[in-house]
């Protein structure tokens, strides 16, 4: 962290369909938002493929800027605006530029396509934790669609495409009522952008593929609703398929007008004459890059502006081996635990005893970060109340913006750390209930694991160095490590007065005991 770790900062993205609002203050390897605000202001629309900013659309962004400007003052925030692909295409862009700088005190950054991307990228790689895996990032925007293929901190391609939501509505979706080739004409229009750098792509190659920003987050959605699956609390870092988005792309086109659209699908009123083009880009970048899934990402260019802005003032300390989902964690923790150096010896000892039961319980390795951050978020309950703090944690849990996790893993997450004390999960449980049969023995193996850990370190003062886990004589057997004049007897009895949802699980005795 740098010295003004006190600094509040703001980032606005000044797009083409939107403009988007998100403060915060600096905490180490991050931020923490404090306030976000979105308006839909369509920039670039009805502009003669973006080359003019019409009179109107000037006077709705000044308007914007000035009450973007204000939120960032309340927060006394330092703001920072940069401007996309309506502004730096648009001849009179200087105009707008200027007037924004006297009459809403803001100054407009306009950023390129590349450097559009490298944002993206730097927020996208954030929120979805995909490690050193091979991305290809899609990030669909009003005006422009940026294509990004990056390993880890390295962009290895990209490239800003004129192909947006907006710019593509204005071309070939303009008329009240679908004309019958419009969808296959800007199938191929768009196909044959891309095809410039499909060879190149091939090349490079991918493993997973993400999809940012607004459009894809609608999309994202209606793929939801339309599969009938409960709606997560977050989207971060939902998957869907291609076919899904076909599928969802030929819904849409079966609806002639936008107003029919937004009744037919209950979209919003700004993104239903839109929506069908960001299908049609969408569908097109997976069909022409291989891509058979996409996970979305939650965060696109105004958290990578705040990232950038943090590193530029040496306010941000993010080494490349950071996990963001248990940095963010963990920073929930530091808010909301009384006691979060107890609970971080609890996930040490914790995810000693999953690599001792691992095999015998056959948990699936990635279920270890899971256990970690259950551990970690255990007590986060008692910023409502000490009394019933367990149902207490899986609320916050629940309801806390927990970045590189999907909603399921948020799930998970939530009821380990909510079953760490007195009732073992049940079926009467709705929570519990709902999750498919897989993932509630995953729960109660964790929790059973978790309950112990906590008990090793009754004392909360950290004595239980190490554990080491042994079958024997048709038991399993637990061995807590401490050094030679620690007394263990409280410590012990309170893990073995935690063991009985374990050994249910392992159908056979479980003994806590000292090393000696």
């Amino acid at each position: 962290m740098g010295s003004n770790s006190d600094a509040i900062i703001a980032a606005l993205d000044v797009g083409t369909n939107s403009f988007h609002l998100v403060v915060a203050k600096p905490v180490e390897n991050g931020f923490e938002v404090i306030a976000s605000e979105k308006e839909v202001i369509r920039l670039g629309h009805g502009a003669g493929d973006m080359k003019q900013l019409e009179p109107d659309a000037i006077e709705r962004g000044l308007a914007s800027l000035k009450r973007m400007r204000e939120i960032a003052e309340v927060h006394n925030a330092e703001l920072r605006a940069v401007a996309t692909s309506a502004v730096r295409e648009a001849k009179n862009r200087n105009e707008f530029l200027k007037r924004a700088r006297k009459e809403a005190g803001v100054n407009l950054e306009i950023i390129s396509g590349i450097e559009e991307a490298r944002l993206i990228h730097l927020g996208a790689k954030y929120a979805v934790a995909v490690g050193e895996q091979p991305m290809l990032l899609c990030d669909i925007g009003g005006g422009s669609t940026e294509i990004v293929i990056a390993v880890g901190d390295e962009i290895l391609l990209s490239r800003s495409f004129k192909l947006g939501a907006v710019r593509l509505t204005d071309r070939f979706f303009s008329t009240d009522a679908l004309h019958p080739s419009a969808v296959s004409s800007c199938r191929k229009f768009v196909r044959s952008m891309l095809a410039t750098i499909k060879p190149e792509v091939a090349e490079l190659g991918f493993e997973v593929a993400v999809g940012s920003s607004g459009t894809v987050e609608a999309l994202a959605k209606l793929i939801q609703q339309l599969n009938k699956q409960p709606e997560p609390k977050s989207f971060n870092r939902y998957e869907f398929s291609t076919d899904d988005i076909t599928k969802v792309l030929d819904l849409l086109a079966d609806v002639p007008t936008a107003k029919e659209r937004q009744k037919a699908f209950g979209l919003d009123a700004s993104r239903a004459d839109i929506i069908l083009a960001g299908a049609v880009i969408l569908e097109s970048v997976a069909l022409s890059f291989g891509a058979t899934k996409f996970i979305y990402s939650d965060y696109a260019l105004r958290e990578g502006v705040l990232f950038d802005t943090l590193a530029r003032e040496n306010l941000l300390n993010h080494p490349e081996d950071v996990d963001p989902a248990l940095h963010s964690v963990r920073q929930l923790a530091d808010r909301c635990d009384d006691r979060p150096e107890h609970s971080a010896h609890v996930a040490k000892i914790a995810t000693s005893l999953f690599d001792g039961l691992q095999k015998k319980l056959k948990l699936p390795a990635q279920s270890r970060r899971f256990l970690e951050a259950a551990a970690l978020l255990a007590n986060v309950g008692v910023v409502v109340s000490h009394s019933k703090h367990h149902l207490h944690s899986y609320y916050v849990i629940r309801n806390s913006e927990l970045v590189g996790l999907t909603d399921r893993e948020i799930e998970l997450i939530a009821l380990i750390a909510r079953y760490h004390r007195k009732s073992a999960p049940k079926q009467s449980h709705p929570e519990f209930a709902q999750l498919d049969e897989s993932d509630q023995q995953l729960v109660r193996s964790l929790a059973a694991i978790l309950r112990i850990a906590i008990g090793l370190d009754r004392t909360q003062d950290g004595r239980v160095k190490s554990v080491t886990v042994r079958s024997e004589d048709e038991q399993f057997l637990i061995f807590a490590k401490a050094p030679a004049k620690a007394d263990l007897e409280l410590n012990l009895y309170a893990a073995n007065e935690r063991r009985s949802l374990l050994a249910e699980i392992l159908e056979t005795k479980v003994k806590v005991l000292p090393l000696k």
